[in-house]
């Protein structure tokens, strides 16, 4: 991995360090720009720590997230072969349940069933999760965590926005609260949009989060030298203390391997 790579992992993994293993919600969010490279660190960076990882990926296939892991020095292969990784391939997943080839596996519902029927219903999604993550006495893992890349695409797909904050409290309830693991969550946001649904999913999930990282493009539009924003959110005010919540705003470039971070106007190409 290149030193550049090294030092924006090790950048992201300070501001999350403390929310690392106390059983906490990671939302990610972005905005006018592609968010997805924050859910790249999170998937290596849990699978380095030795982490239980269920990955619900509704977005790309499994080779497009496998060709940016070994970028990073990851091997998603590898870690589904050892069972660490729980990979639930949305697009196929998809696919397979509206042409009819597979309903089933292993004798148990399909993931994402509520394709297939008229109410909207994730608990065949939960179910999956919750079985994916509940421990073993096999298992050696240090810690359950859910990654969902990215939860927009559930309504999409038409699920209703209270099926997927249930489904989220209860994955909460789960994974957080009763095996004190983690979950991070990307959502689309768009400022001038007018899908109401995708708005009251990512505003009550912006309420709830323990952790907020909010990537923005730049309101001046383009630029070769800086990508967009990352607003860091440290929701302390969810533990009815009287502190603010703690915020830092840092701009961004992503490169071929790595991503560089700096503080606004702190640009080399500026300097």
């Amino acid at each position: 991995m290149e030193p550049g790579a090294v030092c924006a992992l090790i950048f992201l993994s300070l501001m999350i360090f403390p929310f690392y293993f106390q059983g906490k919600f990671t939302l990610l969010r972005d905005t006018r720009t592609d968010g997805s490279f924050l859910v790249h660190h999170f998937l290596s960076f849990y699978l380095r720590a030795g982490c239980k990882v269920c990955f619900v990926a509704l977005l790309q296939s499994f080779s497009h997230y496998n060709i940016v892991a070994q970028k990073l020095g990851v091997s998603l292969t590898a870690a589904r072969e050892r069972g660490q990784l729980v990979f639930l391939e949305g697009l196929k997943s998809c696919l397979d349940l509206l042409f009819g080839e597979e309903s089933s596996e292993l004798g148990q519902p399909s993931p994402l069933q509520f394709l297939s029927e008229s109410a909207s219903n994730l608990k065949a999604l939960f179910d999956f999760v919750q079985t994916s993550l509940t421990p073993t006495d096999s298992d050696s893992w240090k810690g359950p965590v859910l990654l969902v890349d990215d939860l927009s695409v559930l309504l999409s797909l038409g699920a209703a926005p209270v099926a997927v904050l249930d489904f989220i409290h209860y994955c909460r309830v789960t994974v957080c609260s009763q095996l004190k693991g983690n979950i991070v969550v990307l959502v689309h946001s768009n400022e001038d949009s007018e899908d109401e649904e995708n708005d009251l999913v990512v505003n009550s999930l912006c309420h709830h989060s323990d952790l907020i990282l909010w990537v923005e493009g730049l309101a001046t539009g383009f630029c070769k030298d800086v990508h967009g924003e990352i607003k860091i959110i440290k929701r302390v005010s969810l533990e009815l203390t009287a502190e603010q919540d703690h915020v830092q705003i840092y701009q961004y470039k992503i490169q071929d391997k790595n991503v560089t971070f700096f503080a606004r106007g702190l640009s080399a190409a500026v300097l």
